[in-house]
């Protein structure tokens, strides 16, 4: 099955959900009318993309309609795919940039350790020299999960004993990484719920360190689930407002009926989504291309 074939029957569940309201809509027949738009845009905004996406969606979408004549709702809808690619933010992929740190932050079952272990072996099948640190100083089967990536990879992982310092952990990473030239810092830190101040309080200086100590550019990437969709936005909201997050990274995209949040996301905190994941293979976890995801979501 090819990447996007994945793609599409993973997003199948979020495309029936949008598609039974759209095809609603197009049997209308050619009449684009005011009321045309505004049930377009609930339908948006019930399929979790967001009320300002949504809104600047249908506008731009109208504006487009004027300048070309269409006159079929047909037509609209495949501009529709059009529309919604636009809308992501794309700039800042931090994984097209030459050495670089990445800090994996979250909350627990978002599969955090294990897209840190898949991009992993993705470096290194790219010819990058790769480090992991193991930061979950809280939890030691994440240990024990990455130690099984680090010898999959063939890459060298540092980690601590349960219990310990995750900053100094960090540290000794990215000390290690310039030891040995590592292009790829790849940092995992125990999940944590945004409510939990103390916790987001020790991630902001597990951030600060890595960030002082490394002398490539360290980026703040989240690791979210879609499967919880508004609730995910806001965890991300509050990640970023504690940690001004640079990017974001989706997964279990193939068991979620709300796939539309990846728009909502993006929309609003202005930052890109740079992988997506629809299974559990190695080869599941790719590049977010909005141009893709749109015409997988509307079919």
């Amino acid at each position: 099955m090819s990447w996007y074939e994945k793609l599409n029957s993973g997003l199948s569940k979020s495309r029936e959900r949008l598609s039974g309201q759209l095809n609603a809509l197009v049997g209308r027949g050619v009449d684009i009318d005011e009321s045309f738009w505004e049930d377009l845009e609930d339908t948006l905004i019930m399929a979790d993309l967001g009320l300002e996406a949504s809104e600047d969606i249908v506008a731009r979408m109208k504006r487009e309609v004027a300048t070309k004549a269409f006159s079929s709702t047909e037509q609209v809808k495949e501009y529709l795919v059009s529309a919604i690619a636009q809308e992501f933010e794309t700039v800042g992929d931090p994984f097209k940039l030459g050495a670089v740190t990445i800090l994996a932050v979250g909350i627990n079952g978002t599969g955090k350790t294990t897209s840190i272990g898949k991009l992993a072996k993705q470096g290194v099948d790219e010819g990058r020299t790769v480090i992991l640190g193991s930061a979950d100083t809280f939890r030691a089967a994440a240990g024990e999960q990455l130690d099984i990536w680090a010898e999959r990879a063939g890459v060298p992982i540092v980690k601590r004993e349960r219990g310990a310092d995750a900053a100094s952990v960090a540290y000794e990473t990215v000390e290690r990484a310039q030891e040995i030239g590592a292009d790829l810092v790849l940092i995992d830190t125990a999940g944590r719920l945004h409510t939990s101040l103390d916790l987001m309080r020790e991630l902001e200086k597990v951030q600060r360190v890595t960030r002082d100590r490394s002398k490539a550019p360290t980026f703040t990437v989240l690791v979210m689930d879609a499967t919880t969709g508004q609730n995910g936005l806001v965890q991300a909201r509050e990640f970023n407002k504690a940690l001004a997050l640079d990017a974001i990274i989706l997964t279990k995209l193939d068991g979620t009926a709300k796939g539309g949040i990846a728009l909502a996301i993006s929309k609003e905190l202005e930052i890109p989504i740079v992988r997506i994941g629809v299974g559990e293979a190695i080869d599941d976890l790719r590049p977010f291309v909005p141009e893709e995801f749109a015409r997988a979501l509307i079919g």
